[in-house]
């Protein structure tokens, strides 16, 4: 018999995550610890508890969840984090995969192929639509021109750290004795170096590479 698994769903809708959860536990070999909606909630619970399953909207009222994956995964490595969406994956499934995801749920699909993705997960594999190779979402690749990151100055890589842990701009504007608007400032310019035009990219693109380089020098 399979180890019952604990879960945590993270999401912005109750009664959504309600249905989640029934479905979840119909089989018995599912536990729901508990619904949170917000980040910080969330993260808190993952972090005490180390599920085995975090099942997250991809969307939440503080920001989408590239702004925490990392962290939380770092706070829980062994937890898997699926992603749940109403947008097309696609073009999601490898940043978030980069950022510690173990997959990522259309809440277009059927609660069959929910269960599915998590029995391939408590057996060691990843699944995805076949549609997704098909249209080219395959093989999974982390060459993204990381290198943009090193052309940071020591200020903006600073910056970008506190920015991926969450930390408000207004706080990190203290914490350099900067004004909110050199801030600003900053950002711009790190936008430019990175080749990216929105927060979320830049969050993903500077965690991809912290990640990396933990990687090489553990």
């Amino acid at each position: 018999m399979m180890k019952v698994w604990q879960v945590v769903i993270v999401g912005c809708h109750p009664t959504s995550m309600l249905g989640t959860k029934l479905i979840l536990e119909e089989g018995g070999e599912l536990k729901v610890l508990g619904m949170y909606s917000t980040w910080d909630e969330g993260a808190s619970i993952v972090r005490e508890k180390n599920p085995e399953l975090v099942l997250a909207d991809y969307h939440m009222p503080e920001g989408n969840i590239e702004s925490v994956l990392l962290n939380m995964k770092k706070s829980s490595p062994n937890s898997h984090f699926v992603v749940m969406t109403d947008e097309d994956g696609r073009d999601l499934l490898q940043p978030l995969i980069e950022l510690g995801a173990s997959g990522i749920f259309s809440k277009g699909s059927s609660p069959h192929q929910l269960l599915q993705l998590i029995l391939g997960l408590r057996v060691g594999f990843l699944s995805m639509p076949l549609e997704w190779i098909e249209k080219g979402s395959w093989p999974i690749s982390t060459s993204k021109g990381l290198d943009d990151v090193l052309q940071l100055t020591q200020t903006e890589m600073f910056i970008m750290e506190r920015i991926v842990q969450g930390i408000t701009y207004d706080k990190i504007a203290l914490e350099i004795a900067v004004s909110r608007r050199s801030i600003d400032n900053y950002l711009r310019k790190i936008y430019v170096k990175l080749d990216v035009s929105t927060r979320a990219q830049a969050i993903e693109k500077f965690a991809l590479f912290s990640r990396q380089n933990r990687q090489i020098y553990a």
